[in-house]
């Protein structure tokens, strides 16, 4: 079975300062479960803020280095899920029920890709 990124992309500017609330994070432990009972979560974490990020730039030849945060980007990669899925569909499926369980002052957005294999 196919397996799929789901890049999890957030507006820091309208996260709350102190992070998801309890009652977010207990549906989304609620989901989290679901979704790996089901056999199809493979891997799924939050990241710290981009103030605590590091970019390393590859441009001409050179390499830069740019500490956070990144005032350029409206929205930074807040997580990730990787979850093995029969198809797309059903990829979409399931980042459409984590979507929902945010409430709705978040501006999220899922990236979901196909993994490509070997």
């Amino acid at each position: 079975m196919p397996r799929y990124l789901s890049l999890v992309k957030i507006d820091e500017a309208s996260a709350p300062a102190e992070g998801p609330s309890p009652a977010l994070m207990q549906r989304m432990g609620e989901l989290i479960e679901e979704v790996t009972k089901a056999g199809v979560m493979l891997d799924t974490a939050g990241l710290t803020p981009s103030a605590q990020g590091t970019s390393v730039h590859w441009e001409g030849g050179r390499i830069s280095v740019t500490d956070g945060p990144f005032t350029e980007s409206k929205e930074v990669v807040g997580g990730y899920a990787i979850m093995q899925c029969k198809d797309m569909a059903e990829a979409l499926e399931w980042t459409k029920r984590f979507l929902k369980v945010h409430e709705e002052f978040w501006t999220v957005t899922c990236e979901v890709r196909e993994i490509a294999e070997g």
